[in-house]
């Protein structure tokens, strides 16, 4: 069996120096190792009875560490008084009566294409407690810590989920987040596979795609191991394998390593080198941006859910925890490239055919306080905010759920986090009620909420 992770929370797993050397390959495949493998068991626990058919391939869940203020973006309150309704103004979008941000005029132009659901909610006011109900759909177990971490009982990821539950074909990659692991002071939790076990971990990017020598070196042979070599390794390592008693425990896990590294389709979805200028330009040349274009590469070679983890800008620790400074800090770094990247992401995908097919998810960890403090910054707020969902069948132009005049509580239609996570699963074609045990065997649903099926068009959705 593949040796445990020796650190909670640890991003990748972390194999003895014995399995390493018999793989046969650099180090650094360690980390990819985990991400790859799929099971025969898994895939028939996705279609359990009543699960409506597949829907979508792919998922991108865009993630602004930190909390951004719902009030100076997607639901702006004007007639409320200023110490609520900040200086920002609304304006008009492509829907009718739909208003969003001054500025965020490009993803007003594509608002026909967006559901915007502006009553989400949940009881977490730390970051890393509020993360793991972004990005798992989960309440942690141990409550709202103000520095917690995953450990091998936590929950699993959504990507986690889905390459157990979902796995893509081909040798491609099922999971993969960029462009950085998030940090606040320990790794966040919510990017592992929790109680799923390490072999459920995403590949995870760690370069910058705006850095003109951006690569993966982990999908690289090492300089001195040609692809006849490595062919020539990985019929040994079989040969010695074969032999040996009770067989090899790691041959799924190395026949997935060895396949990634033959493969030029998975190369080449990492090379985002090969876009041109225009397309580049177009969805901004910045981290963020470079990012979100990356994404739309995966997706388009069969990777089934990226996470897009927005914190760091241009090297700095600027994300939307905004509580200084905040229109600034909104108006000048912000919303600019995420408006645009955002936007142009939507546009590209659609103008590709993926739109249908893949759904993308755009949220913070919560939302920040109707008031504006002492420091023209908003606290943290996780009793309403908001969440952009755009294709994957969404009707566009919707507003789902409402605040109340001061953009403090749901006022109709109140979200959680686990109806997010039970619609996300349920596009995928999986049963939210699926259940499996955590590592103390206790039975874990896999979505605690509802889908929303009224988001999504379509005679065989809803």
């Amino acid at each position: 069996m593949m040796t445990k992770s020796r650190r909670a929370g640890s991003i990748s797993t972390c194999l003895d120096r014995r399995t390493l050397l018999r793989a046969g390959t650099s180090a650094s495949l360690a980390t990819l190792l985990p991400a790859l493998l799929d099971s025969a068991l898994a895939r028939a626990e996705a279609s359990p009875k009543g699960s409506p058919a597949s829907k979508i391939r792919s998922c991108i869940l865009i993630f602004y560490y930190g909390g951004p203020s719902h009030l100076d973006t997607w639901d702006l309150k004007p007639d409320a008084p200023a110490a609520i309704r900040g200086e920002f103004r609304p304006i008009a979008t492509r829907v009718p009566g739909l208003q969003v941000c001054e500025h965020l005029p490009h993803s007003a132009r594509i608002a026909d294409k967006l559901t915007i659901v502006r009553s989400m909610h949940h009881a977490m006011r730390n970051h890393n407690a509020a993360a793991v109900e972004a990005l798992c759909g989960r309440t942690p177990t141990r409550g709202d810590q103000e520095l917690l971490a995953d450990d091998t009982n936590a929950f699993p990821c959504y990507g986690a989920a889905i390459s157990k539950l979902a796995a893509a074909g081909g040798g491609m990659p099922t999971h993969v987040a960029l462009p950085h692991v998030m940090y606040n002071v320990v790794v966040l939790p919510g990017q592992t596979a929790g109680f799923l076990g390490p072999a459920y971990n995403p590949v995870q990017v760690t370069r910058d795609p705006n850095d003109p020598q951006f690569r993966v070196d982990e999908l690289r042979l090492p300089d001195d191991i040609s692809a006849d070599r490595l062919l020539a390794r990985q019929s040994l390592l079989a040969s010695v394998e074969s032999s040996a008693i009770g067989g090899n425990p790691m041959d799924v896990y190395q026949e997935k390593a060895f396949s990634l590294l033959r493969s030029e389709e998975v190369r080449r979805a990492f090379e985002i080198g090969r876009e041109p200028d225009a397309v580049r330009d177009r969805y901004g040349r910045n981290k963020f941006g470079q990012s979100l274009l990356l994404a739309r590469r995966l997706v388009e070679a069969g990777v089934r859910f990226v996470n897009v983890n927005d914190k760091v800008r241009n090297n700095f620790l600027t994300n939307w925890d905004s509580h200084q400074n905040n229109l600034p800090r909104l108006k000048d770094d912000l919303l600019p490239p995420s408006d645009l990247g955002f936007a142009a992401l939507i546009e590209d995908i659609q103008q590709r055919g993926l739109l249908d097919s893949t759904l993308v998810v755009a949220l913070g960890e919560f939302g920040r306080t109707p008031t504006i403090n002492k420091l023209a910054g908003r606290d943290h707020w996780p009793d309403c905010f908001t969440a952009v969902l755009a294709g994957g069948g969404v009707h566009g132009g919707m507003i789902y759920g409402s605040s109340d005049k001061n953009g403090a509580y749901p006022n109709t239609d109140p979200v959680t986090p686990g109806d997010l996570a039970a619609t996300l699963f349920w596009r995928f074609g999986l049963d939210p009620g699926i259940e499996w045990h955590d590592q103390l065997g206790r039975p874990q649903k896999l979505a605690t909420g509802q889908p929303l099926t009224k988001l999504f068009a379509g005679p065989d959705v809803g």
